[in-house]
């Protein structure tokens, strides 16, 4: 066992890293969309950490100290609606 894992929050509360965004992204609906995304916000930080959850359009980004409007916007170019 490794104790220097990155680890995921076990709680789906607010337990986000300092630097989280979340988004909710409309429009998600295959594997390929979450690579899109994930690319998307990997072209404005490539260090960041994105976690998606597809069925609720959930998308968080850690570990990255970029504007939200540029991660909301690289995300929105790929053809996905992002909420408030």
């Amino acid at each position: 066992m490794t104790s220097a894992t990155p680890s995921t929050p076990s709680s789906s509360s607010s337990a986000f890293s300092e630097g989280a965004q979340v988004f909710t992204v409309q429009g998600m609906t295959c594997g390929h969309c979450e690579r899109a995304v994930t690319q998307a916000v990997h072209g404005v930080d490539a260090a960041a950490n994105v976690q998606i959850d597809r069925s609720t359009g959930r998308v968080e980004v850690s570990h990255t100290s970029a504007p939200r409007e540029a991660l909301a916007s690289a995300i929105a170019e790929e053809g996905y609606t992002v909420a408030a």
